[in-house]
């Protein structure tokens, strides 16, 4: 996946699993769809999520 974080044991990536939750999906859909994942492996995604945004500084640029 070109290094992009991805669900243990699988081949989703973590940031498909978030843009499906931003788009509506519930948890249950989701699980449906991928029967591979597991409620855990989704609050996984989002745990990573916040811990990445966490960790990120932020820079204020002006367009003066």
């Amino acid at each position: 996946m070109g290094g992009k974080p991805v669900i243990r044991g699988t081949r989703i990536p973590v940031y498909f699993i978030l843009e499906l939750l931003a788009n509506g999906w519930s948890f249950e859909e989701i699980l449906e769809s991928h029967p591979q994942l597991t409620k855990e492996d989704i609050l996984a995604a989002i745990g990573y999520a916040g811990m990445i945004l966490m960790e990120e500084q932020y820079v204020e640029v002006s367009g003066r």
